[in-house]
């Protein structure tokens, strides 16, 4: 101890840095050199979950007295864990208060499930030039978006199950926030997010979890790189997704009327890998993949998946790996049947190299859609197929294959 406590001291807080905030703050009683050394961490994180009702009586004490002095000149990053039952809303606010006047960079707030809505953020946090990312997790968390917004660092934000003002407390959010690179959003049923507006330049990720009680959802975000959305509602209302020319990867799943899907679809074509489960009608007449190398599709649909796979197969010409799966949670049998395409798409003949069909059941279809994709795919280097019986594993093995290069796997 005594060889530790010659460090300088810079260099022993960055040491303390590496601890989980309990441990470095234990340090203080040491020595008296180590006495208020932890007053200078940039990091402070608290989990609570797992206290006695005596440890947050004593937390609340230590952070009430002390953060007010703590002497870092930037917290790099405060994190609380807690539930709701735990601390009262305004003791959090006055916290997360005293964090943001030491230019506070991140901020990460996380509660359990409460029926009660929790007002913990002061309005200073709206308008902390330093904040680069805010990540709110927990349900009913209130986002109460004052007129005067200004987050000029922002580049993250994440927002799970929080409850907002009114409807437009997050477009006010985040169209003052010029530099957002990536945005999380998880809707709830009766959060007050009635219209869900997306109107980002500089957005680069973006997730979306849609409440099926939305009224209308606008997404114009012309620089984004990697999509993921989860829609379901066949509610009719408004709905526009512009043009994204520089995506490289999307995830969409949709359950909707055919109308609806195509939006989805159609803004997403630059997309270079993309991961597909709709549940609904989609005709994609017009649209062409031509940067699409990699297709992961969902064949949960047992009535019209056939269809979809022909048409994206027609669509994707540049088509490199195909991975057929099923969703763990979507209850289906497995493909129908498979209506074989009048022509070869042009993917299977000149640039399908990978094909994988996970939780093969061997119905009928999934069978038939096998044995045509090694029938005709001529530069197929491997066909991997999971879970298939001794049966047909024989059956697959004795099919023709248009390519003497493909390995034929069973996993």
């Amino acid at each position: 101890m005594d060889k530790i406590s010659r460090l300088p001291d810079e260099l022993l807080v960055k040491i303390l840095s590496f601890l989980p905030t309990k441990v470095a703050v234990s340090t203080s009683i040491l020595s008296k050199q180590w006495d208020f050394l932890w007053m200078w961490l940039p990091k402070l994180d608290y989990s609570t979950r797992k206290y006695s009702e005596s440890e947050c009586v004593r937390l609340r004490c230590f952070l009430n007295r002390n953060l007010p002095l703590h002497r870092a000149p930037v917290i790099e990053s405060f994190r609380l864990d807690f539930l709701a039952s735990q601390f009262k809303p305004m003791t959090i606010r006055s916290w997360l208060l005293t964090a943001v006047s030491r230019n506070l960079l991140e901020v990460e707030i996380s509660h359990a499930y409460t029926e009660k809505v929790l007002n913990i953020l002061p309005s200073s946090l709206y308008t902390c030039k330093s904040l680069a990312s805010l990540k709110l997790n927990g349900m009913r968390t209130l986002v109460d978006v004052p007129r005067m917004v200004s987050l000029p660092c922002l580049k993250n934000l994440w927002l799970e199950g929080v409850k907002y003002k009114n409807e437009d407390s997050l477009q006010r959010l985040i169209s003052n926030c010029p530099v957002l690179e990536d945005l999380f959003l998880n809707g709830c049923k009766g959060d007050n997010m009635v219209k869900f507006i997306v109107i980002v330049p500089s957005l680069l990720r973006l997730t979306v979890i849609i409440p099926e009680d939305i009224d209308e959802f606008v997404i114009d975000t012309p620089s984004l790189k990697y999509f993921k959305i989860d829609y379901c509602s066949y509610k009719r209302h408004h709905c526009l997704i512009e043009y994204m020319p520089k995506l490289e990867e999307a995830y969409v799943e949709v359950s909707s009327d055919d109308i609806y899907i195509e939006r989805f679809i159609k803004p997403i074509t630059s997309v270079k890998r993309l991961t597909l489960c709709i549940e609904g009608v989609y005709g994609g007449d017009g649209f062409v993949f031509n940067q699409l190398e990699h297709l992961q599709l969902c064949i949960c649909n047992e009535y019209n998946s056939d269809e979809i796979v022909v048409r994206l197969l027609k669509d994707s010409p540049n088509l490199r790996v195909l991975d057929l799966f099923k969703m763990e949670c979507h209850d289906t049998i497995g493909l129908y049947c498979w209506n074989r395409p009048r022509t070869v798409p042009e993917c299977i003949l000149s640039s399908l190299q990978t094909f994988k069909c996970s939780g093969y059941l061997g119905t009928l279809g999934e069978r038939d859609l096998v044995i045509y994709i090694l029938k005709n795919a001529n530069h197929l280097k491997t066909a991997t197929i999971l879970f298939p019986t001794v049966d047909m594993k024989k059956e697959l093995t004795l099919s023709s294959r248009a390519s003497n290069a493909c390995q034929l796997v069973f996993d």
